[in-house]
């Protein structure tokens, strides 16, 4: 039989294989973040017929090439172009998350042992609050929050991350504990030189109740004889507590409640420098707070707050103080807030999953955690955009990494398809071309065979 019918039918097979390879592509360009493969050819293998002889220097003959026939060709490889990202398409869902890097999601299906692997950021939340991949319903995997320390991650090994809990949908009250007071005091203002400037501080309680703490700012009267015509000629100035409210405008009972550790109605001197009019310090040489303090609070309802005064002045205001007091210091911090029910998710570059609340607060409810390995064209693929280690591609840790070690995420959004429909176009006509030749090896073989058949008839 010939050898070249062999060859035909060899080429026949890899050829319908690459097309094979070729159709998967083009089903799979629109599947999210697919990874296009390709295929390459290699001979097969070869019959000897002579082998190769070395030259003889006794008798001068050179040496002879071996002789060998090939026998066909066969599939040397399918590639798969993991490493190339896919477009991004925009969805505008939070829980839509691409990875731009060489990193792959961590899924669980509940056994400990098995891991997959995806670049499918199609995820959702489940009805057990669990984060979750859309097309299998596995959990993604990640980090929880350090029980010690709530703004910090614990990296362990990795666990499903559980975003809605009864303990996340809603955000605890906190009580207010700094305050600032900002502006301008001038010395001719009427209402500081008479019965006072009333400035109003909102704050929070321990149990998120807004209350409004009343204090009166006063300059210190000039002294008989005077040529100051009103207001303080050297600076110096009061503050006061005048009243609290509670949330429904009523004054709360003041026993107990300081300022500056003064009871209501005392002065607290506060002092500017009189020929710059820079502020100098509150209650006492060198200090720059004085504190609202709850001493008599039996039910511990309140939290102390300091308010700081250092940023005030002792400037011309044509006659009108600006001075305020607010709650909280630059940065946001210390301001108390109210109880609060969750708004948002929002998932960060880093992977971090916050949570936002209607009273302004957020908080870390996890991180998505990734997987890099050395080879990842060696991954199994197991369908459902999904993959598996090999002992070709690297095993996975079990911990997993931080996504900033190998790129970022990007929320929203989802990574498209790798594959080139030109390019796919281009290798199907090749391929068919490759097919249609070795189908003419055998046909051509077969009238060969036809015309030997015929020598006898």
């Amino acid at each position: 039989m010939m050898r070249s019918l062999f060859s035909g039918v060899a080429g026949l097979r890899t050829h319908q294989t690459r097309m094979d390879v070729i159709g998967n592509n083009i089903a799979n360009v629109n599947t999210t973040a697919y990874k296009s493969q390709s295929m390459t050819f290699s001979d097969l293998m070869y019959q000897t017929t002579q082998a190769a002889s070395g030259a003889n220097p006794t008798t001068g003959v050179g040496g002879i090439n071996a002789r060998q026939i090939g026998l066909g060709s066969k599939t040397a490889a399918i590639k798969t172009a993991i490493s190339q990202p896919g477009s991004y398409q925009t969805t505008n869902d939070a829980f839509d998350v691409m990875i731009t890097g060489d990193a792959f999601f961590i899924v669980g299906n509940g056994r400990v042992s098995e891991k997959y692997f995806t670049r499918d950021g199609s995820f959702y939340i489940d009805g057990a609050g669990n984060l979750a991949m859309t097309s299998t319903g596995y959990n993604v995997m990640g980090w929880g929050v350090d029980p010690d320390n709530p703004t910090q991650i614990k990296r362990d090994t990795v666990q499903p991350l559980v975003i809605m809990t009864p303990e996340n949908m809603n955000s605890d009250p906190a009580a207010t504990t700094d305050a600032t007071a900002s502006g301008v005091v001038d010395k001719f203002d009427t209402d500081v030189n008479g019965d006072g400037r009333v400035m109003d501080l909102e704050f929070y309680d321990k149990q998120g109740y807004r209350y409004t703490a009343r204090v009166k700012l006063k300059a210190v009267q000039p002294t008989a004889g005077s040529t100051t015509p009103t207001g303080s000629d050297n600076g110096e100035f009061t503050v006061e507590l005048d009243k609290i409210l509670d949330p429904d405008g009523k004054e709360i009972d003041l026993t107990g409640i300081t300022l500056g550790g003064q009871a209501q109605g005392a002065a607290v001197k506060l002092k500017y420098d009189a020929t710059n009019g820079k502020f100098q310090y509150v209650g006492a040489e060198g200090q720059k707070t004085i504190e609202l303090a709850f001493t008599g609070d039996k039910n511990g309802h309140f939290g102390n707050i300091n308010i700081d005064f250092s940023g005030t002045s002792n400037y011309n205001a044509d006659g009108v103080s600006t001075m305020g007091v607010e709650k909280g210091v630059p940065g946001g911090k210390g301001t108390g807030y109210a109880a609060g029910e969750m708004s948002g998710v929002n998932i960060q570059k880093d992977g971090k999953i916050y949570a936002t609340y209607d009273n302004g607060q957020e908080k870390l409810l996890g991180q998505i955690a990734v997987a890099t390995f050395a080879n990842p064209s060696g991954l199994a693929k197991e369908g459902d955009n999904l993959y598996t280690a090999t002992m070709n591609s690297g095993e996975f840790n079990g911990i997993g990494e931080d996504i900033t070690k190998s790129g970022y995420m990007t929320s929203g959004v989802l990574e498209m398809s790798n594959v080139d429909l030109a390019a796919e176009f281009t290798e199907m006509i090749t391929t068919q071309r490759g097919f249609q030749a070795n189908s003419r090896i055998i046909t051509v073989s077969d009238t060969l065979l036809e015309e030997l058949t015929n020598l006898k008839r």
